[in-house]
């Protein structure tokens, strides 16, 4: 004779769906706390990229005010009558500090003249028929460009030799 298997009993399945539903509760409120922590990451590190941003820009704002300063120096000696090679050289110097700080913040020019134009880096705005010259040869800056680190963030505007033939 086969044997009945034992049915379970209405008490044990009670116990079980109980369980379960213990069980399945904390998962959610685990998810429920684990949505919340995520969301706060969300919050705190948008809080921090905008704090670096801003820190970023005092640091930069804080070298250009040195410039700033020479610049008003410069003026000074200007209205007192100072000479011209005086002048020249003090906006010289000007001029090197103002580079030296945008090639600290990674700026630098973009090589244009002698060079074929790169869509990626120069804007032609002018050709010129010239022979002896390549076609598609810059030769001439009309405004210099430049990148910072990898990325342009003016592209160079320049002239262009063309033999006449496009």
């Amino acid at each position: 004779m086969a044997e009945k298997k034992a049915e379970p009993s209405v008490e044990s399945l009670k116990q079980e769906l109980d369980h379960k539903s213990k069980e399945s509760a904390d998962y959610l409120n685990h998810l429920k706390r684990l949505q919340a922590d995520f969301e706060n990451y969300i919050k705190r590190s948008d809080k921090e990229r905008k704090e670096f941003s801003a820190y970023a820009s005092e640091k930069l704002i804080v070298k250009l005010l040195t410039v700033l300063d020479e610049f008003e120096q410069a003026l000074d000696a200007m209205k007192k009558g100072g000479t011209k090679d005086d002048l020249v050289k003090g906006v010289e110097l000007l001029y090197k500090n103002f580079h030296k700080i945008l090639a600290d913040e990674g700026v630098q020019p973009i090589q244009s003249v002698g060079v074929p134009a790169d869509p990626y880096l120069h804007e032609v705005i002018l050709k010129e028929k010239k022979d002896g010259t390549q076609d598609g040869i810059i030769i001439q800056e009309l405004q210099k460009g430049y990148k910072m680190k990898d990325k342009v963030v003016r592209y160079a505007k320049v002239k262009v030799a063309t033999t006449g033939e496009n």
